[in-house]
């Protein structure tokens, strides 16, 4: 069975070598992990995998080969009883009956959960009161409600969470990603911004040409420094919830930018930035970098570049504590003035089709805070986009 993982992994593209299967196999002959699949899960990817890039393709193959994997999360803070969020049936109403519920806004809502979990004794279904599931409460999984707690739900239905109380894993972007078009990278050629830097070891033919005439035929070789693209470009990229959707269109613009610029930088955020952005989804909880050394670490000369589709509560961006995961202690709107006050050169750049931007009421904040720097995923927005970022930003 491990001769066949290990093949299984060769297969996917994870440079694994003979020499570290047989450190796992002496590590699994000296007990390291016996009898747990969690245990043994991180053992071989420890033993097998040197790069952390790789980390989301060995979860692949090694939940498909020992089928039934799940990886133990770490308890949220307070337990909610598995049964009271068991699906049994999901809501579907009307858009009549929709439009029928009012939304209780930001402060009611926190309000309210936390009266219910004072109260609430036993599981609840189809209800439009207590957290449970198949209702119209605010609070719990499967049903509907204009604003509310997504408790025990594994994905979206409604879009329309303020908040979601599980902890969520995203996936980093594969930079190994194969580009289907290079028209990518042509638009991005227009970023480009060429100096000559480190030691005279290129020849410059024209410089040699007339340096030799001049010495009536004797040879005078002339060299100069290489010629690099010096523009310097900082991307964050929004990951996870809606914006699994677009995948491969990030991933794709990831490789391009990867190979373009020598002076890259990247970090993810969720939805909006707020006071730490993170380098690797798969540490996200404990290894963030805090968004005040971003704007102190990387000087004004970068372009910021934000990849998101904008597709959040209003609450994410102009309140506290309206992060869709956390307690923040200052708005969205707050982080992003600050980001865009240091970074002159900035532009957003939007998966999600044109056309839908007015249907959603955080793409038109968020295109407000970004004094209307935000282009969608296209070629041709790409190709504005590029423009747009030669200048120097207005206030918001």
């Amino acid at each position: 069975m491990l001769i066949d993982f290990f093949y299984a992994l060769r297969a996917a593209g994870l440079p694994v070598t003979l020499k570290e299967f047989l450190l796992l196999l002496e590590a699994l002959q000296r007990n390291v992990a016996f009898g747990n699949l969690d245990e043994f899960y991180y053992l071989a990817r420890t033993a097998l995998v040197k790069d952390e890039k790789y980390f989301d393709r060995f979860d692949q193959v090694f939940g498909h080969h020992f089928k039934g994997l799940e990886l133990a999360l770490e308890d949220l803070q307070r337990a909610i009883p598995e049964d009271w969020l068991r699906k049994q049936a999901e809501k579907y109403l009307s858009e009549e009956e929709k439009r029928k519920l009012q939304a209780l806004g930001w402060d009611k809502l926190m309000e309210t959960l936390r009266q219910r979990l004072d109260e609430q004794k036993e599981r609840h279904q189809g209800g439009n009161r207590w957290i449970g599931t198949g209702g119209t409460s605010p609070f719990g999984a499967w049903g509907y409600n204009p604003e509310g707690v997504r408790i025990g739900q594994d994905r979206s239905r409604h879009r329309r969470a303020v908040k979601v109380w599980d902890q969520r894993e995203f996936r980093n972007f594969d930079d190994k990603t194969e580009l289907n078009t290079r028209n990518i990278k042509l638009a991005l050629h227009r970023l480009r911004e060429f100096a000559r830097d480190g030691a005279e070891d290129i020849l410059d033919l024209d410089a040699t040409i007339a340096a030799t005439a001049r010495k009536a035929g004797m040879l005078d070789l002339k060299m100069q420094r290489e010629l690099h693209n010096s523009a310097k470009v900082l991307v964050l990229f929004d990951v996870g919830g809606s914006m699994d959707d677009h995948i491969r269109a990030c991933e794709e613009l990831f490789s391009a930018v990867k190979t373009e610029f020598k002076h890259l930088e990247y970090f993810y955020f969720h939805n909006c930035v707020y006071e730490s952005v993170w380098k690797d989804n798969a540490r996200r909880h404990n290894q963030r970098f805090p968004t005040w050394d971003l704007i102190h670490t990387f000087g004004r000369d970068y372009k910021l570049i934000f990849v998101g589709d904008a597709s959040m509560s209003p609450y994410e961006i102009a309140y506290p504590g309206g992060s869709v995961e956390h307690m923040n202690e200052e708005s969205g709107e707050v982080w992003l003035r600050r980001l865009l006050e240091h970074f002159k050169h900035a532009v957003w750049l939007n998966p999600l089709a044109g056309e839908y931007w007015s249907h959603t009421q955080s793409v038109g904040m968020i295109r407000q805070l970004m004094a209307q720097r935000m282009q969608p995923m296209t070629l041709a927005g790409l190709d504005l986009a590029m423009r747009d970022l030669k200048k120097t930003a207005a206030p918001a």
